[in-house]
């Protein structure tokens, strides 16, 4: 259960010393878009805090949520859970079962009354509670419950933020998120799936800093990971904007790491951390690694469409439209190749005459 010592107490009790701890506090800035100057601020804040309890609940997922949150690398699983929180209640990393593991999250519940933080991830069945219980109590209640003596909820997932995976078409269980049931508490809600793991603890980290919830965008998303598309930040925006996309995933373009754009990429309507922050201690993200953005940090991306068909509304908040910047890049390439083709057949004319008739054949249609 949670202590009475302070945070910075705790790491000097750790044998972290004062410099790892800065390094930790330049990080934690760095994750939440911060300048440099707010690193005594962040370390000052942290000093002082004291570990909160967090009851972390599972619904209807697939564990990918708790994986990502294993492989974060800054703040580490261990140092967060360690030396920077007290993880109270969560079914897949405890030791305690049954009765045990109950009568946990009812004493951290008692213990923290108005101070723990409450996890989810998952979504909330309401069809029938016997789709999805936990000791017996259904996903609707033991939410319920937990979230009256929170101090704020993170939903932790897409399924938990959105609905997710179970509440696609045609949603058999009634699956709902957290927001859609909770009303009365601050909700953050950190959607991917699953998402990035130095996000979940990012997110955390902020709550140990400022004891209060970042600012969120229109869908309670944190805005220093959520604040830009993937698009915004892509390594190969350069070759959407001059028209070159790759036509399929083994051609010449793709190889060559052209806008995967009529593959179906989502990146220009998917706001997620992915090509500033990456995954895997930051070697690479999906883009990178030769797909396209599935979309999946965003509302019913899974019943979005195809994830390989190119994207056909007008998206761009700004007031314009992609489409019309897709279309005229399309053009663009288009208009590139054609010159190429030209010059190609001019210099083959003297050899093969029929080049220059093919092309202007193709000039006009």
């Amino acid at each position: 259960m949670v202590d009475d010592i302070t945070l910075g107490e705790s790491l000097r009790r750790a044998g972290v010393s004062r410099r790892g701890f800065l390094k930790f506090c330049a990080a934690t800035a760095s994750l939440m878009a911060l300048p440099p100057s707010m690193v005594p601020a962040i370390a000052a804040a942290l000093e002082r805090a004291r570990r909160p309890s967090v009851i972390w609940l599972s619904f209807q997922e697939c564990t990918g949520c708790t994986e990502s949150l294993t492989r974060s690398h800054s703040p580490s699983v261990e140092g967060l859970i360690f030396d920077h929180i007290s993880l109270d209640y969560h079914h897949t990393l405890q030791a305690a079962a049954g009765a045990g593991a109950e009568a946990a999250r009812e004493a951290a519940m008692h213990e923290n009354a108005g101070r723990y933080l409450l996890v989810v991830d998952g979504s909330i069945p309401l069809g029938n509670p016997g789709f999805s219980t936990i000791a017996g109590i259904s996903n609707l209640d033991m939410l319920e419950e937990s979230a009256k003596g929170a101090a704020a909820i993170i939903a932790v997932g897409s399924c938990a933020a959105f609905g997710g995976l179970p509440q696609a078409a045609p949603n058999p269980t009634g699956a709902v998120s957290v927001g859609e049931i909770i009303k009365d508490k601050p909700i953050i809600n950190v959607p991917g799936c699953p998402p990035i793991p130095v996000v979940i603890t990012g997110v955390l980290a902020h709550y140990l800093t400022f004891g209060a919830i970042p600012e969120l965008d229109h869908l309670g998303r944190p805005k220093s990971f959520y604040g830009q598309s993937i698009h915004d930040r892509c390594y190969r925006r350069p070759f959407y904007e001059r028209g070159q996309f790759a036509e399929s995933f083994d051609d010449e373009g793709a190889k060559a790491g052209w806008c995967l754009f009529k593959l179906g990429c989502k990146g220009p309507t998917t706001y997620n951390a992915c090509a500033t922050v990456k995954w895997n201690q930051g070697t690479s993200f999906p883009i990178e690694s030769g797909h396209g953005c599935l979309g999946c940090s965003e509302p019913d991306f899974w019943d979005a469409g195809s994830f390989y068909a190119a994207l056909s509304q007008p998206i761009d908040r700004a007031g314009g439209t992609l489409l019309a910047a897709a279309a005229a890049g399309v053009a663009a390439g288009a208009a590139v190749g054609l010159d190429n083709r030209r010059r190609k057949a001019e210099h083959q004319a003297a050899h093969e005459p029929m080049a220059v008739a093919d092309l202007a054949q193709e000039s006009k249609s």
